[in-house]
């Protein structure tokens, strides 16, 4: 299944590759994670740091930061939550809802790593 990535992570993915060392364009190509949803939705995210990711959703990007989180790797912003356990394939990636408070809302979407 070939996959369309938004305008946001494909000129990111486009500049790294325009201003980087091949070593650079290679971390940079194989920092896009996709993802297959339950309900059939992809949700592709790119980390372009530790402490960040781009999660694109329906369309929309949402940019994320790392939070604080027991176990896997949490990011938080714009109404989300990506909290993921694993990184190669098959790993588990949940997109959640983010409550006002900070807290952990509605799961949205439950994907595997593909």
């Amino acid at each position: 299944m070939k996959i369309l990535q938004p305008l946001a992570i494909t000129s990111m993915l486009f500049l790294a590759a325009c201003t980087s060392t091949p070593q650079d364009k290679a971390a940079v190509q194989s920092n896009v994670h996709n993802y297959q949803c339950e309900s059939g939705a992809m949700v592709v995210v790119v980390y372009p740091t530790t402490d960040s990711a781009m999660v694109q959703y329906q369309g929309t990007d949402y940019k994320m930061q790392i939070a604080v989180s027991a176990s896997g790797a949490r990011y938080v912003g714009g109404g989300y939550e990506w909290w993921t356990k694993g990184s190669k394939y098959g790993a588990e990636g949940t997109l959640f809802k983010s409550n006002a408070d900070g807290t952990t809302g509605a799961t949205t979407e439950s994907c595997t790593k593909s």
